[in-house]
């Protein structure tokens, strides 16, 4: 089902956040209610039934969920599809236009993750852990690079490789990569954004990595928080 054109008129006789020409006002209406922008983020790995929207996204209840994505696809940002047979299923996915949002979520991304209140603790969906690699990657030492990767993070696969630098992603069976890395997602983080080597995070049960280990600590060493600077 694709949605419909929106208009500032729609917005008009919708309750807005602001009344404000500035782009940045328009796009706090169309995508600054709670949980919208992860919705979003939670899409952009490819198509996620509500189920799997919500399972994600620890605390979202069903009904603000349907709430959220009825605003998106009027929004224009998300449409419905429905997966033929045998597989009968009615998915939600980024529009074309909602697609661009990828950047500003990795830019906010990134911006966030130097602010001293960060808190690598705090839960991560499986697909949040993949897309904060693909967003934290230095991008100039990993041109260098060409590693064929496998991931299963909380038991959802992955495929990923690097190109031209940055990392192109997929929900896919990891079989047969170069390295295999597998675990949950809190861990995982620990283990590419932390200082240890990683056989010592192997040790400590953070990370099982099957494959090519001095491959897997290339890669890992592309990751890294930024420092607070606020002088």
């Amino acid at each position: 089902m694709e949605s419909q054109k929106v208009t500032s008129n729609d917005f008009a006789k919708a309750r807005r956040w602001y009344q404000d020409a500035c782009g940045t006002a328009l796009a706090m209406d169309l995508i600054g209610e709670r949980w919208s922008l992860l919705i979003v983020r939670e899409l952009l790995l490819g198509p996620r039934r509500f189920g799997e929207i919500r399972g994600a996204l620890e605390g979202l209840s069903a009904n603000i969920l349907t709430q959220r994505l009825e605003g998106l696809e009027k929004g224009g940002i998300i449409r419905r599809r429905q997966l033929p047979s045998p597989v009968n299923a009615q998915v939600y996915e980024l529009t074309k236009w909602g697609a661009q949002l990828e950047e500003p979520i990795f830019a906010l991304s990134r911006w966030a993750a130097g602010s001293p209140a960060h808190d690598v603790t705090l839960p991560l969906s499986n697909g949040a852990f993949m897309l904060s690699l693909k967003t934290m990657i230095a991008r100039e030492p990993a041109r260098g690079l060409s590693i064929d990767l496998g991931f299963r993070v909380g038991g959802e696969p992955f495929r990923a490789a690097i190109v031209e630098g940055g990392l192109v992603i997929e929900r896919r069976d990891p079989a047969g990569a170069e390295v295999i890395f597998e675990g949950v997602p809190t861990l995982l983080a620990a283990t590419f954004y932390g200082p240890l080597p990683l056989t010592e995070s192997i040790r400590e049960g953070r990370v099982a990595v099957t494959g090519d280990l001095a491959a897997g600590q290339r890669f890992v060493d592309l990751f890294g928080l930024p420092r607070f600077e606020n002088d």
